[in-house]
């Protein structure tokens, strides 16, 4: 029997006696999950493509934001003169014009500026103000990409700035201009994975998009490990900033093009035609088809039943209060408020550790892009074993497990001396804190998108990464302090982190609800807290 053609199908899903118009008058009102359940498939090829495509900006935020481990790093230094000790931990101490860097003032901005001794404060601080940057660029990216400038709009202005903002600052011709530039560097860098991970995700279907969310987290360790090869290419620090500032033109130029904004978004707007013209598309690029008569509506059930639920791009702004949600209106409910916070913490725990870790490999005293490249290495088995658990034990023993976990192994590093035998085993308790809360720290951004309607999502998400980011502006403030302290500070965190844990919510397999009426109405029929 020879297959039918989708055209086919899709007349054959038509109703057999239509009216006197020959149109159906009970249209089929769809949520998006629904629609990618029944007609659009989970994870096709439009899926697929759109997800790594979109899933490349994180290589880009792994540029912007790891870049400070090789430009601020403190270089070999060689005796040079009488009164020089080459057995010497540091140059403190030692007389003006008896030693001097090995590959020159320009292989770090710690040679080129001096940032040692005395000085070295200055290192941890343009690298916490480039993290609080970040923090202050979540919130404001997170709001835009759910109002006016969309996913992919927020995307492309901050790949754009930083682009140009990475080649300004090989220019810095002082450590004030300097730390302006990686200041306003993480301005943009902040919104890189957070609107990159909403419009990678949110055209996945409810049963995939754990799985997918979870991978995401590799497009950022291959670029760490990317940037190690790099800055082994371009040891000075200047053309190094240039060499990881270009991909994010590039990816302006090629990539973008390609992507298409998040009909969920679309939705939520008002503009009910471009949703489903995104999701006739997903269908046939996946070889299905939408039928007609079929179309996009609210997990608000309030608005089901009646015309609103249809949303009349027109008119939708002013007619359905529904769809306006920000920050205020996740603090002014009892489930989502609760929630806000609890991520908030964890994520802030999870942070500390996580980019204290990959700091802190300039105190382990061996092999800098070896270090970087093995850590970067360490977090992808780490995504795949939370990506075949996720759906197996869930969101919240995965979170409380991984951070444990972590925080056992770092615990471990603070009791290793630093010499010795002693100090690989605290590199390999680095590493394997590393793998921890790697897992931890993609499986949070799921986490979040889950607990939390797509009207408030980006708004939450930009406050939990805030959090995220005020722990990266910590981060660099314990690193700084020697080579025990941190990984004590470390271990807490880990361990406090998982201990929160306990008081959120299982999300696995509830449904992803638009709107915060949706998900209150369904929250109530199944308690937040489970005993």
């Amino acid at each position: 029997m020879p297959s039918q053609t989708p055209e086919v199908l899709g007349d054959l899903q038509q109703p057999l006696i239509l009216p006197a118009n020959g149109k159906s008058n009970v249209p089929e009102k769809l949520t998006i999950d629904e629609m990618l359940l029944k007609y659009c498939g989970e994870f096709g090829r439009w899926q697929l493509r759109h997800f790594v495509l979109t899933s490349l900006a994180w290589a880009l935020e792994a540029f912007h934001t790891m870049v400070m481990i090789f430009a601020d790093r403190e270089p070999r230094w060689w005796c040079t003169g009488p009164g020089c000790s080459p057995v010497q931990a540091q140059v403190c101490g030692l007389p003006s014009g008896s030693w001097d860097w090995v590959d020159g003032p320009g292989s770090s901005t710690v040679a080129e500026w001096g940032l040692v001794c005395g000085e070295k404060y200055k290192v941890g601080l343009v690298q916490s103000l480039f993290f609080f940057g970040c923090m202050i660029g979540a919130g404001v990216f997170g709001h835009l990409s759910d109002s006016s400038l969309g996913r992919k709009g927020s995307l492309t202005i901050i790949c754009l700035l930083n682009g140009i903002l990475g080649c300004l600052t090989a220019l810095s011709p002082n450590y004030v201009v300097y730390t302006l530039l990686r200041f306003l560097s993480g301005l943009s860098t902040g919104g890189v994975g957070m609107c990159a991970f909403v419009l990678a995700t949110e055209p996945i279907g409810p049963s995939k998009r754990g799985v997918a969310g979870m991978s995401t987290f590799y497009f950022f360790s291959t670029g760490i490990a990317l940037l190690s090869g790099v800055a082994y290419m371009f040891p000075s620090w200047r053309s190094l900033y240039v060499a990881s500032s270009i991909p994010s033109i590039v990816f302006i130029t090629i990539v973008i093009p390609f992507l298409s904004e998040s009909p969920r978004w679309y939705l939520v707007r008002g503009k009910t035609k471009e949703a489903m013209e995104v999701m006739r598309q997903m269908a046939h690029s996946n070889g299905l088809i939408i039928p007609k008569g079929v179309e996009l509506t609210l997990d608000d059930n309030a608005n089901k039943n009646n015309d609103v639920g249809i949303l009349k791009e027109d008119s939708f702004l002013e007619e359905n209060e529904a769809m306006k949600g920000s920050l205020i209106d996740v603090l002014k409910s009892p489930i989502t408020r609760v929630r806000l916070y609890l991520a908030f913490m964890i994520n802030f725990c999870c942070a500390v550790v996580y980019y204290g870790l990959s700091l802190n490999v300039v105190n382990l005293d061996t092999n800098l892009y070896l270090n970087v490249l093995l850590n970067a290495v360490a977090e992808m088995p780490a995504f795949t074993l939370t990506a075949i658990m996720l759906d197996r034990f869930g969101r919240k023993p995965l979170t409380i497990g991984t951070m444990w976990f972590s925080g056992v192994f770092c615990l471990l590093g603070s009791m290793m001396k630093s010499y010795g035998i002693w100090k690989n085993i605290r590199m390999i308790s680095g590493i394997l804190g590393i793998f921890g809360m790697a897992g931890t720290y993609n499986l949070l951004f799921i986490y979040t998108v889950e607990l939390f309607p797509t009207v408030v999502r980006n708004a939450a998400l930009g406050c939990v990464t805030q959090a995220s980011h005020m722990g990266a502006i910590l981060a660099p403030l314990v690193v700084v302090m020697g080579s025990t302290y941190p990984f004590i500070v470390f271990s807490v965190c880990g361990i406090v982190g998982g201990l929160l844990g306990f008081f959120l919510p299982e999300t696995l397999n509830r449904p992803l609800y638009d709107t915060m009426a949706g998900m209150e109405e369904g929250e109530l029929e199944k308690p937040d807290f489970e005993p």
